[in-house]
């Protein structure tokens, strides 16, 4: 009985478990669909606990991560999705959305990963923050060079970041004033974990068929998202290494520097293109799903060859 219930502790089985029923019975991701949004809200404000409030006194602990998140997501990440769409792709709608993936600032869940992954929350936190700031400059740019006006409103970007960044935050905060936050500790990794659960079951179970439908017409697209997350992620990880940044902020670099908002990019694509230009969204997404469970494997591999 112990064993079935460190089972369901275990975060790797429980990604796995997600993906696979996702991809295998997916009917409940409709129903499960509405809860996304509150369940990545939980995580985050979990998540920031660990963000301290010293960290917001020091310009320094502000502006340095803050210019790091924007230089990883937008000059190396963006720029390495627009140089391989320009390569790779020849369909016109597939190329638009592989310009709107480059053009949005980072997965709000980058915090949340960090958490998950024993990297660096206060240094992924100022990034994203900052990236999101910039993203009100230029994602409307980007959309503007690449589409003409009218492209993304600087509103959006404010209303995710007030819903999934500045209010969880903020109540963190109260969490930790009214002594809440040590008795929460306890919880906190099973809450998470079983978030990521219904995000990732969500996500899979909703995209399904655009695996059964154009396998190999995804090919390329697959090809993309899998050089900009584990291709790109080892490069930016052997760089900060050849730097002796340490292992934590590494980890935050890492995350910042290989994930988009593909909620944000595949929304933008079906309000504003097609289907067929979310495909490069909807890929992602699931192959960062499988780049997230890898730098988990990887990272317990890490700490068993240390302790070897």
């Amino acid at each position: 009985m112990k064993k079935i219930v460190a089972l369901f502790r275990n975060r790797n089985f429980i990604l796995i478990l997600a993906l696979v029923l996702g991809l295998f019975l997916p009917e409940a991701s409709r129903d499960t669909q509405g809860l996304t949004l509150p369940a990545l809200a939980v995580v985050m404000t979990l998540s920031t606990l660990g963000v301290s409030g010293s960290a917001f006194r020091s310009a320094r602990n502000l502006l340095r991560p803050a210019l790091v998140g924007i230089g990883l997501n937008y000059l190396v990440l963006g720029g390495a999705i627009l140089i391989l769409n320009a390569i790779f792709i020849r369909d016109k709608a597939v190329r638009d959305g592989f310009v709107l993936l480059a053009a949005v600032p980072p997965a709000v869940a980058v915090v949340p990963y960090t958490f998950f992954l024993d990297g660096d929350n206060t240094y992924s936190f100022m990034g994203t923050m900052g990236a999101y700031l910039a993203a009100l400059v230029l994602a409307p740019l980007m959309g503007w060079v690449f589409f003409g006006s009218g492209f993304v409103s600087p509103l959006r970007v404010l209303t995710i970041m007030a819903e999934l960044i500045i209010a969880p935050l903020l109540f963190s905060r109260v969490l930790i004033r009214i002594g809440l936050a040590p008795r929460l500790e306890r919880v906190k990794g099973t809450v998470t974990n079983w978030s990521f659960f219904l995000l990732t079951y969500t996500i899979v179970g909703l995209n399904r068929e655009v695996f059964i439908r154009e396998p190999l017409f995804l090919v390329p697209i697959a090809s993309i998202a899998v050089a900009s997350t584990f291709l790109l992620g080892w490069v930016i990880g052997a760089v900060a290494r050849s730097l002796q940044v340490n292992s934590q902020i590494r980890i935050s670099m890492v995350l910042l520097g290989t994930l988009k908002n593909y909620g944000l990019a595949g929304g933008l694509a079906l309000a504003l293109f097609n289907e067929r230009t979310a495909l490069p969204a909807t890929v992602s997404t699931v192959f960062m799903i499988v780049y997230v469970i890898w730098l988990e494997f990887n990272r317990v591999s890490a700490k068993k060859e240390d302790r070897v």
